[in-house]
């Protein structure tokens, strides 16, 4: 064979081969893209099923009750499954989508330890979420008073759900259950700034004056939190945020909040309840010298008690004139005096919200033969119910707390802190009846009905008159300027936060209506 023959039989068989592997290669191509084509109808597919099945059990979880009884189905929790199984079921925790975190610069640390009962401790705790908020800080869980007269060893995780504190706030600021492992060691030597913050300040006092030291010293520890956000003056927005951690964010935990239940459920099933918040107990009459009523030896006792205790400051006390000017709480006797003329049922059930009454049953018989119905927890529950918060004074407080929010009519015979809380939960929850006493007006009026000086009708009808409009309805806060003691607590009516701001059911404006 010629030169130029092998020429061309080596040139035809170069192209023979390339045709061939690009044949190959188109033919390859094509399977891959037929095995890719198929994977996407499959994936599409799954997808498409999967939407279907949600949609449907979102179908089923609506209609179901009404269209899908009869089905053998997931969508029927009812008569096919046993009765057992329907309790578990109802026993799991409802799932609740977590706000998302919002995140910003962190300006270092805030630990703070409150101080007094549980309710002033309460709005503390919603005053210094606040606070580190608008501050740009990580708060640490609060740290609750265990010196006061109370010696209430209890943490925060023994009477609040701290997990649902942190979470469901996380929106707004960031909470640690405690300081970060770089700073543990420091906390612990106690190489970090404390100090207690100027009472009635607003939020500039925080930003001029309380950031520059959290910057500074990475970790601030402010040692008292009572009443240190004044009342008014404040953004929108910063009166919400408080609103927010004091009805959403701070829950109790679930043992209190089912032993709260359970006594609200035994009241309920004998009709409808009051609740009474008879602060007569021996330590509110010590700390206010109001000792009405009592006997010489209880007096001294009193008095005992009153200097045993240094930071009770006033000491020299003339009790019969606190009582003139309604600073005292009113007696067991004055009590059942007021809700008779208020024209309270004598037969309905009296749940009384406190600890133990100062004279027990002998200063207790006056209200109970007028209103022989009256319960507390311990006669509602067994000693082995409350066995978990006996000696812990703020746990049954939190018990109360719970009760009062959910009786027909709430009545305090003292205008302390958790007849505040209380009275502006109540209104948030509905403007719910809470009697609001004036007891200035009461005592003088009580006393000129003793004297012989009014009938029984003319007592109970200037009663009734006087308080037709304290009920715990729509009202502005009274503003006193410069006076923030004298003017009205913002939790008590945080009208920034509730509806009906404008006008109230029969067309009044807040401020003709309380």
């Amino acid at each position: 064979m010629c030169k130029s023959e092998k020429s061309i039989y080596h040139k035809k068989l170069w192209e023979m081969k390339v045709k061939f592997l690009g044949d190959s290669k188109f033919k390859n191509s094509l399977v891959s893209r037929s095995r890719m084509s198929l994977w996407m109808i499959r994936a599409m597919t799954i997808l498409l099923l999967w939407s279907c099945f949600v949609h449907l059990v979102a179908l089923g979880e609506m209609w179901g009750p009404r269209l899908l009884k009869g089905w053998p189905s997931c969508f029927n929790h009812g008569h096919d499954f046993p009765m057992a199984a329907a309790q578990d079921m109802a026993s799991l925790p409802m799932k609740i989508a977590l706000p998302p975190k919002r995140i910003y610069q962190n300006n270092g640390y805030l630990m703070v330890s409150c101080n007094g009962g549980l309710n002033q401790m309460r709005a503390a705790i919603c005053d210094m979420v606040t606070i580190a908020r608008y501050m740009n800080v990580t708060l640490i869980v609060p740290e609750l008073d265990k010196t006061s007269f109370w010696n209430d060893p209890s943490e925060f995780k023994d009477i609040f759900d701290v997990d649902h504190f942190i979470t469901s706030l996380r929106d707004e600021v960031r909470i640690l259950k405690e300081v970060p492992p770089r700073l543990k060691r420091r906390v612990e030597l106690g190489v970090y700034h404390t100090m207690p913050p100027i009472s009635w300040s607003n939020m500039s006092y925080y930003q001029d004056q309380i950031l520059p030291l959290v910057k500074k010293h990475k970790v601030l520890h402010l040692n008292k939190t009572d009443t240190r956000l004044v009342n008014n003056e404040l953004p929108v927005e910063v009166q919400k945020l408080r609103c927010r951690v004091n009805f959403n964010g701070i829950r109790f935990t679930p043992k209190i909040e089912e032993l709260g239940r359970r006594v609200v459920k035994i009241l309920r099933e004998k009709g409808p309840f009051l609740v009474l918040h008879l602060r007569y107990e021996m330590d509110m009459l010590a700390f206010s010298g109001c000792s009405h009523g009592c006997n010489r030896y209880e007096e001294e006792e009193l008095t005992r008690m009153r200097y045993a205790y240094p930071w009770w400051k006033e000491k020299v006390i003339n009790s019969e004139l606190k009582r003139k000017e309604g600073l005292c709480p009113l007696t067991p006797e004055e009590t059942a005096l007021t809700l008779s003329a208020l024209g309270i049922d004598r037969n309905v059930q009296i749940y009384i919200a406190a600890g133990e009454i100062y004279g027990g049953k002998r200063r207790l018989k006056a209200l109970t033969d007028v209103f022989p119905n009256v319960v507390r927890k311990e006669t509602l529950l067994d000693s082995s119910d409350l066995s978990f918060c006996q000696n812990h004074s703020s746990q049954m407080a939190a018990l109360d707390y719970l009760i009062s929010l959910e009786s027909d009519i709430f009545v305090p015979t003292y205008y302390g802190n958790m007849a505040k809380v209380v009275e502006g939960h109540r209104r948030f929850l509905g403007f719910k009846k809470t009697i609001e006493l004036n007891r200035k007006f009461l005592v003088n009026l009580i006393d000129e009905y003793y004297q012989g000086m009014l009938s029984w009708e003319v007592f109970s009808t200037t009663v009734k008159s006087f308080h037709a409009t304290r009920m715990g309805g729509p009202k502005k806060r009274l503003v006193i300027p410069n006076k923030p003691k004298e003017e009205d607590y913002f939790y008590a009516n945080p009208y920034e936060c509730l509806q009906l701001l404008h006008e109230n059911e029969n067309g009044n404006s807040l401020d003709e209506t309380k």
